[in-house]
């Protein structure tokens, strides 16, 4: 949980053209309380929350990302049987949302029910995780980066 100290230094960091992606909280009470967080830095007034719509730039920047994978973790991969929902139900539906900077610049990229940093990490683990995630979950990576680097 963000202190009052932590979160003025995220505030700061974000608006002097820093940038920050929050992946891997699956479920409403994650959302919640992932959401209650970051209003102690960027209060909803000022920094609205928006879904990302597929068509946004970010999506096309390198790799032409049509749709938003839903990325579990290895274990659950595994554990499951297959199934992606880690929170079933309750995160059923992978979000792509973002908040931008009054100048209208991306400064947070939020995905919400899927699991990039597992894409990236955990390729290696196994070739039928790495054959149906990482090609994926690279494409939006390397367009995330991208974007943040020239926007």
């Amino acid at each position: 949980y963000l202190d009052e100290d932590e979160a003025k230094h995220l505030r700061e960091y974000l608006l002097r053209g820093g940038f920050l992606w929050a992946d891997d909280f699956w479920g409403e009470y994650a959302w919640q309380v992932w959401e209650n967080e970051i209003r102690k830095a960027l209060p909803s007034n000022a920094f609205p929350i928006v879904d990302l719509p597929i068509n946004h730039p970010l999506f096309h920047t390198l790799y032409d990302v049509r749709q938003l994978p839903q990325i579990p973790s290895i274990s659950y991969f595994f554990g499951s049987g297959g199934r992606t929902s880690e929170r079933g139900q309750d995160s059923a539906v992978p979000h792509a949302r973002a908040i931008f900077d009054p100048g209208g610049h991306m400064i947070v990229f939020i995905t919400h029910n899927t699991d990039f940093g597992d894409a990236f990490e955990r390729e290696g683990d196994s070739r039928e995780y790495f054959e149906r995630f990482a090609a994926d979950g690279y494409a939006v990576g390397i367009n995330v980066i991208l974007y943040a680097l020239t926007h």
